[in-house]
């Protein structure tokens, strides 16, 4: 294909989603909101539908098991999907505290890679970002218990044109009011800690 491929995402309606991704950006989705557009996916869970040329309306996944994954690029040449999926996400209320594995515990577990993500903040609120201070698994545990955990996580107010990265392993969680685009690995697999 020698013109771009143009794209359109894939909408998902958790819970804690709003309606600004339909109000601001356009989406359209029967749910009752929008709570994630996958702009660039290639997933099982979600694959971004191609919007011109002569496989217009096909899937990303279609149009690789199709043509291949030539056209990513050599740095891709012994891919078999995209190595990244992108989403526009609105957070109407605050997400899960959670985490992502790493490649090697994911791919043992889950059957796919890890997820390491970065953050572009569209708009701003807080969110989750690591912990204060060290802390043992029993008082780690035992917080979860209390319903005391945010207390000992590192709270950030966020502005817009910031970025986060967001590597495996770490403790993090969108706030309410947030609107952001997250860069990540081509994963699904997020382990909710504390709601």
């Amino acid at each position: 294909m020698t013109e771009p491929i143009f794209l359109q995402g894939v909408c998902k309606d958790y819970l804690w989603g709003g309606n600004r991704l339909r109000e601001e950006f356009g989406k359209t989705s029967g749910a009752d909101k929008i709570a994630e557009s996958w702009e660039l996916a290639c997933h099982k869970d979600g694959s971004s539908i191609l919007k011109n040329g002569p496989d217009a309306g096909k899937t990303l996944r279609e149009y690789l098991d199709a043509h291949g994954t030539g056209f990513l690029g050599t740095n891709c040449a012994g891919c078999t999907t995209v190595p990244v999926l992108i989403k526009l996400i609105d957070a109407k209320q605050d997400l899960s505290i959670q985490v992502h594995p790493d490649d090697d515990y994911a791919m043992r577990v889950e059957g796919e890679p890890g997820k390491t993500e970065m953050w572009y903040i569209v708009d701003a609120a807080a969110l989750y970002y690591g912990v204060k201070q060290a802390v043992s698994k029993e008082e780690f545990a035992r917080r979860i218990q209390e319903q005391t955990l945010p207390e000992i996580l590192n709270r950030v107010e966020v502005t817009a044109g910031e970025l986060y990265f967001i590597p495996s392993g770490t403790l993090h969680a969108i706030g309410a009011g947030i609107l952001l685009a997250e860069i990540q690995q081509n994963s699904n697999t997020t382990y909710r800690v504390y709601d």
